[in-house]
C-alpha cells in the first residue's frame, strides 16, 4: 500500500511538473508562472517518492529484482535524476516536458505489472556496477535524444522564419547544440564504460541470451563515436547531428529494453 501510494504520488507530481514546463514554456516571457527553482523542487520530491518505491521492490535480500517494468521504472527514475542534476548547472529543464511524463509512466507501469527477474552473480558488487553504468549511458542518452527532438523542432521554426512562441524561453540554437553534444560525449564515455565493464565482469558477454543486447549495443557505441568523430573532423551539426543521434538511440533501446521485452514478456525467459 505504501509503495502504490507514494508511487502515485511521485506519478502526479512528474506530470503536474512536466505540464508546468510546458506552459511556461508556451508563456515564455510571463512572470507568473512557476520559476526555475519551484520546478526543480518538484522534480526533487517526485524523485525521493520513486526511489522509495524503487527501494522497495529492486532491492531484495538475493539481488536486484531487474524484471522489464522494474528495470524500465529504474530508467525513468533515473533519467528524472539527471535531468535535475544537470538543470542546476545548464539551461535544460524544459527536456521535462517529455522525460517527467515518461518517468510517470514508468512508475505506474511498475505498480501495475510487477515483475520479478532476479539479478544475482557470484561477484555481485562488480555485476550491479556494470549494470548502474550501463542504466546510466542509457538515461544520458535519452536526455540527449530529447534535447535533438527539441533542436529539430527548433531548427525547422527557424528556418521557417517562425522565431517565436516558445523559442522565446529556450537558448540560442548554438548554445542548443553544444548542449547535445556535451550530452552525447558524457553518454558516450558512460557507455564506453559500462561495454568495457561487461567485457571485464560478465563471464560470457556474448552468451545466447546476452548476444543481441551486446551487439546492438556496440553498434549504439559505434554511431556515437562517428557522429563524436564527424563533429571533431568535419564540424558536424544541425540536422547531421539530429539524425546521427536519433538513430543512435534507437539502437540503444533496441539493445536493452527490445531485447529485454522479447526475452521476458514474449519468450517468458530470463
Amino acid at each position: 500500500m505504501y509503495s502504490a501510494a507514494s508511487g502515485g504520488l511521485a506519478a502526479c507530481l512528474y506530470l503536474l511538473t512536466g505540464a508546468f514546463l510546458g506552459i511556461r514554456l508556451a508563456r515564455a516571457g510571463q512572470t507568473n508562472l512557476p520559476g526555475k527553482a519551484t520546478i526543480l523542487a518538484l522534480i526533487l520530491v517526485a524523485i525521493a517518492l520513486h526511489g522509495a518505491v524503487l527501494g522497495t521492490s529492486i532491492v531484495q535480500p538475493d539481488g536486484m529484482n531487474l524484471g522489464f517494468f522494474n528495470a524500465l521504472s529504474f530508467t525513468g527514475w533515473l533519467i528524472a535524476v539527471l535531468l535535475l542534476l544537470c538543470s542546476l548547472v545548464r539551461p535544460v529543464e524544459n527536456l521535462g516536458i517529455v522525460l517527467l511524463p515518461f518517468a510517470a509512466t514508468t512508475v505506474v507501469l511498475a505498480l501495475i505489472f510487477p515483475s520479478s527477474r532476479i539479478v544475482t552473480d557470484a561477484a555481485r558488487w562488480r555485476l550491479e556496477l556494470h549494470i548502474l553504468i550501463s542504466m546510466t549511458a542509457y538515461a544520458l542518452l535519452a536526455l540527449a535524444a530529447v534535447q535533438a527532438i527539441l533542436l529539430a523542432v527548433q531548427d525547422r521554426r527557424l528556418r521557417r522564419r517562425h522565431p517565436g512562441g516558445f523559442l522565446r524561453g529556450i537558448p540560442p540554437l548554438v548554445t542548443m547544440e553544444t548542449l547535445l553534444f556535451q550530452m552525447i560525449t558524457a553518454g558516450f564515455t558512460a557507455l564506453t564504460l559500462a561495454l568495457l565493464s561487461g567485457f571485464l565482469f560478465l563471464d560470457d558477454i556474448f552468451a545466447q541470451h546476452l548476444v543481441h543486447k551486446t551487439v546492438l549495443s556496440i553498434a549504439a557505441w559505434g554511431v556515437f563515436g562517428i557522429l563524436l568523430w564527424g563533429r571533431a573532423r568535419f564540424g558536424w551539426r544541425g540536422r547531421i547531428a539530429i539524425r546521427w543521434t536519433l538513430a543512435g538511440f534507437g539502437v540503444l533501446v533496441l539493445a536493452y529494453f527490445g531485447s529485454k521485452l522479447v526475452l521476458e514478456l514474449v519468450l517468458q525467459r530470463g
